[in-house]
């Protein structure tokens, strides 16, 4: 795959960082009030200029693993550094897609109840430089429309 397919895929994939977390355990089901609650959540990723916006809605049970490094369809992150804390957060992990492709990535940025952005980047492969990355999520309501599409 070129680098620049890489990056294209990483955008998409990079919606399953934004799942970066605040939760108190992975068994936790109610999220303390200061870090990100369930409800309808919009999330932009941004790669190199490349911009990807997603609305989900967040069911409770499924709060913690939209914010503690989520995975999904296409990527397996974990991040063995997580600091959350005050409103503030650093997360430095890696992504693995299906086809056992693996990117490093770096993200840190303040969170909220209703919100969160993280700065950072990914590293394509070993060696070269962070590719710039954000993702800004906010909530957009507590309550989900009838045919919004579930995380």
């Amino acid at each position: 795959m070129t680098p620049k397919r890489r990056v294209l895929t990483l955008g998409s994939g990079l919606a399953a960082v934004a799942a970066l977390s605040v939760a108190t355990g992975p068994h936790a089901q109610t999220p303390a009030p200061d870090q990100p609650q369930p409800g309808y959540w919009e999330y932009t990723t941004s790669v190199m200029g490349v911009r990807d916006t997603e609305q989900k809605c967040v069911r409770p049970s499924e709060i913690h693993r939209f914010f503690n490094g989520l995975s999904t369809r296409r990527w397996q992150c974990t991040y063995p550094v997580r600091e959350v804390g005050g409103g503030n957060s650093r997360f430095e992990g890696t992504c693995q897609d299906r086809r056992g492709r693996t990117v490093n990535v770096r993200l840190n940025g303040p969170y909220a109840s209703e919100s969160f952005r993280f700065n950072g980047g990914a590293q394509l492969a070993r060696g070269t430089p962070y590719i710039p990355a954000s993702i800004t999520a906010r909530r957009i309501s507590a309550q989900c429309p009838a045919d919004a599409e579930y995380f």
